[in-house]
């Protein structure tokens, strides 16, 4: 049975190991929803692939038999500045979505690594995300509508824009995160945010990690409204704050002063204004720190808790790692760790040993991304959720011959 457009896989193609039988590039909606319909009807298992930015995200698949990649849909569907909404299919780069709404002063607020290369599905895919969540949300946040090719080849939408529903689902948010492991992201309906009238980066060095946690806490209560808050780990137990503003000229600037003020009253620290220059190398040296290393983890745990998460977790973890590389989101829970790992039986024990003090406080740890020793030696996901039984369930609803991405996801889904 031949598959529409396809070609002999390559090396670069495998997807965590395992080489596909085959690799498809459709040009349009129509020709991948003719790719995964015959693939359903030869039984064959299908995976999904964009930029290959988060590609090392998950467990590694059951079989590929045929990997679908998405980079030639790459339309704008329609883009609506005057309901700040846009339309994409699955394909379209951050980078290419970003230039054409620029000239209408519009942007798409979601900001991982590497936008050159990140599109369209696979950040609703991996649920990826960067510093500016702190004030914009995540993907969930933005996302409105959706379409997708179901396993079976059907085309279905849900959300903003409704043509056919999957009844009893809220397809957007199911599909955020998935993997490709419930259909293939064709189309994505964002709303849009405005364009800052001004940046300023403001930048604090030589914090404990209990300071950090409690500046994170007075920017609530002082009702300022950050795009982003970094905090780079430099030692132990010390950290460099980053702190952006973004927005009309007065109002940045008010915050500023107000942040800085803050700063120095609760910390005794000095807080200085990068020019555009350094902001630059500064959020370049945030984007290098995110894709740091063959082993890279992500932590989530409450913001209130950095100071324990820093010393049961953060250091344990960098000091089984060469090169480490660690950041926080203060603001929003999230910290993230990379580097090489010289003996994964180490990595793999001081991940087992992160896990369990976090799931006492109610948090997790997901590797993003692993050598193949430390993934023997390690799951990626941990402990299944409680929820995982629901997770089961949604996936025999949406792929019953559990073709799509086969075990890829959180408890061998």
């Amino acid at each position: 049975m031949t598959l529409p457009a396809s070609r002999p896989a390559a090396a670069e193609d495998a997807v965590l190991g395992v080489r596909p039988g085959a690799v498809c590039e459709p040009g349009t909606v129509a020709e991948a929803a003719a790719v995964v319909g015959e693939s359903s009807r030869g039984g064959r298992s299908v995976v999904f692939a964009g930029g290959g930015t988060d590609l090392d995200l998950g467990a590694r698949p059951e079989s590929v038999d045929v990997l679908v990649r998405t980079r030639r849909l790459n339309r704008i569907v329609e883009h609506a500045p005057s309901d700040q909404i846009v339309i994409a299919e699955a394909g379209v780069t951050l980078d290419a979505l970003a230039r054409l709404l620029a000239p209408a002063g519009q942007r798409l607020a979601l900001d991982p690594p590497l936008p050159e290369r990140a599109t369209v599905g696979g950040v609703v895919a991996a649920n990826a995300f960067g510093p500016r969540r702190a004030r914009y949300g995540s993907v969930r946040d933005l996302l409105i509508g959706i379409s997708i090719v179901r396993a079976d080849g059907v085309l279905a939408r849900g959300g903003g824009k409704v043509v056919k529903n999957v009844a009893g689902f809220d397809l957007p948010k199911l599909m955020v995160g998935s993997l490709g492991t419930l259909g293939l992201i064709a189309t994505a309906t964002f709303r849009l945010h405005p364009l800052g009238e001004r940046a300023a980066t403001l930048f604090s060095s030589g914090l404990k990690a209990r300071d950090v946690a409690a500046l994170g806490g007075r920017l609530r209560e002082a009702q300022l409204e950050p795009d982003s808050v970094v905090a780079f780990r430099t030692g132990t137990d010390r950290f460099d704050l980053a702190v952006r503003f973004e927005g009309f000229a007065r109002g940045v600037e008010e915050q500023c002063e107000r942040f800085a003020t803050l700063v120095a009253r609760d910390v005794g620290a000095a807080c200085d204004r990068l020019d555009q220059r350094a902001a630059g190398e500064l959020w370049g040296r945030h984007d290098a720190a995110r894709r740091a290393g063959a082993f890279r983890a992500k932590v989530a745990a409450l913001p209130a808790s950095l100071e324990a998460v820093e010393a049961g977790v953060l250091a344990p973890l960098a000091g089984a790692l060469g090169s480490p590389a660690c950041l926080c989101y203060p603001t929003l829970g999230f910290a993230f760790v990379g580097g090489e790992p010289a003996d994964a039986s180490g990595v793999a024990a001081a991940v087992a040993a992160a896990r369990s003090g976090l799931a006492a406080a109610g948090g997790s740890l997901v590797i993003a991304a692993a050598p193949e020793p430390v993934r023997a030696a390690a799951d990626v996901w941990g402990p299944p959720p409680a929820a995982v039984a629901l997770m089961r369930g949604v996936k025999a609803r949406l792929d019953p011959q559990r073709r799509l991405a086969p075990g890829r996801f959180v408890g061998g889904i």
